[in-house]
């Protein structure tokens, strides 16, 4: 079966797409194939992501690695009950056709809470939640005493997660790897960043997840995203120099496929 990743968080702009595009080129730089599901049926950032690097490959004759990608839509169905179970259907249809020629799967969720989303929760090997560096994106993990800084209770979002946890657990599947990214860190040893830092360490332990160093924040990443690139394609294109700060962001790439530990993907880039 394909090992698949999702990546899931219900706020928006928390770089989901940007670590889909270079998860993909890792993982099939390491020889296998990539399936794609984009559940954000509304922006599809993934989806466009992917249709300029097809784009750019035809215009300027060059090979880059691309993903099988299969498209969702929403059910039609008056009946809420049917239009669950279309979705249902579909969403199921759309993993058994990846499965079948894909080692991975890559699903990006979208910003709000949709069937589609739980669904892709629920069969989730690994979930990565990138999240912005900000006391306003670990609202989106837990709720936070204002006076005191410490951790009252789950978000809607953690017990969702739970919920699927507990799905996965009563089909007798592995206990999905639950992964915290933490986006755009400041260079700075600001007090919101230490206050972050010691709000997720508490939390971790709590509800069960781990929590690594994601992306900072970097003008290469929208620039590449014009064009349909990653970091590990700027060798292959030729017309891309390598600047130091594009270095360092190649190494916080490396980093992440590294602490993911992805089953047999190996940093070759």
């Amino acid at each position: 079966m394909a090992h698949i990743i999702v990546l899931g968080n219900e706020k928006g702009g928390s770089g989901k797409s940007t670590t889909a595009m270079h998860l993909m080129s890792a993982i099939a730089r390491s020889g296998y194939k990539v399936g794609a599901i984009d559940l954000d049926l509304r922006q599809q950032s993934f989806f466009r992501y992917i249709d300029n690097r097809e784009a750019f490959c035809v215009n300027n004759d060059v090979k880059l690695p691309l993903p099988k990608r299969v498209s969702m839509l929403l059910s039609s169905k008056d009946s809420q009950k049917e239009a669950q179970a279309e979705e249902e259907l579909r969403f199921a249809e759309a993993l058994s056709a990846l499965e079948a020629e894909c080692d991975f799967i890559l699903i990006d969720c979208p910003g709000a809470h949709t069937r589609y989303a739980q669904m892709a929760h629920s069969v989730a090997d690994t979930l990565i939640t990138p999240m912005n560096d900000s006391l306003v994106d670990f609202d989106l993990l837990a709720r936070l005493d204002p006076a005191t800084g410490k951790v009252l209770g789950p978000s809607i979002y953690s017990e969702m997660v739970w919920s699927a946890r507990q799905l996965r657990s009563q089909a007798g599947l592995k206990s999905v790897d639950w992964v915290v990214l933490r986006n755009r860190m400041s260079t700075l040893n600001a007090r919101n960043k230490r206050k972050v830092g010691t709000a997720l360490d508490e939390l971790s332990t709590r509800i069960g997840f781990r929590l690594i160093s994601g992306f900072s924040e970097r003008v290469v990443f929208r620039e590449l995203f014009l064009n349909g690139l990653t970091l590990l394609d700027l060798k292959d294109v030729g017309n891309h120099k390598m600047t130091l700060s594009n270095i360092a962001a190649r190494q916080e790439v490396r980093d992440l496929i590294r602490a993911l530990k992805l089953p047999d993907v190996t940093i070759n880039f």
